[in-house]
């Protein structure tokens, strides 16, 4: 495996697509830091995908300060240490503020985030897993994770028009748009190795994985 890879990685991507899976795999890789988005602690999040409406702004809310404090953390480690991934970008956190809240909340949420939102370390690399909602639907139902099992296919819809807005438009750091949808990195080593090789070369600008085209 080559030794080439970028300092800060960060995964993303909507709900279902790998994320994490693929985060945990980049740190072993690399034998790096890992930072995580940690979901089942929010005490919101059940009532949410039982009743979005109304559960959303406190939801919302305990992701944006439990990701303020991960950055925090961030910030206060050793930056020469070799590698670090993680599974979140912080500005995602207003991708699902604007789908979910209403616009009184989302006006007391973008107040709330320009007060209490930190400066955060510029990634070294982004990527960007994709895939058709039917495939996030699929993976949502094998993995059975309780509370994801009232998702929608219009609420991922939403969420993934979301991102795919989102990320048209970013150019803070490198991006690599990975298509996810024959691509299932949790059972399938040799879908890892192609895709740590792509990284190695991955140096500026957009750039696209697509193993279809491989």
């Amino acid at each position: 495996m080559t030794e080439v890879h970028p300092d800060y990685i960060v995964v993303e991507g909507p709900i279902g697509v790998g994320k994490t899976t693929l985060a945990r795999q980049l740190a072993e890789a690399y034998g790096s830091d890992l930072m995580l988005e940690m979901p089942v602690e929010n005490p919101f999040l059940d009532r949410f995908y039982q009743d979005r409406k109304n559960a959303a702004l406190p939801t919302q809310l305990y992701f944006l300060f439990q990701r303020v404090k991960q950055i925090e953390s961030l910030r206060q480690v050793d930056m020469f240490r070799p590698v670090r991934v993680a599974d979140f970008l912080m500005q995602k956190d207003r991708l699902f503020a604007e789908v979910n809240l209403s616009e009184q909340e989302l006006s007391l949420y973008n107040e709330l985030y320009r007060r209490i939102s930190v400066e955060t370390p510029v990634p070294d690399l982004v990527i960007y897993l994709q895939a058709p909602v039917e495939v996030l639907l699929k993976r949502i139902e094998e993995r059975g994770i309780s509370y994801e099992q009232s998702i929608d296919e219009d609420y991922l819809n939403r969420i993934s028009k979301a991102y795919i807005d989102f990320f048209y438009h970013y150019n803070a750091s490198p991006l690599l748009i990975v298509n996810t949808m024959d691509f299932n990195l949790s059972d399938n080593s040799t879908n890892l190795e192609l895709l740590l090789d792509h990284i190695s070369r991955v140096r500026n600008g957009r750039s696209y994985f697509n193993p279809r085209d491989l």
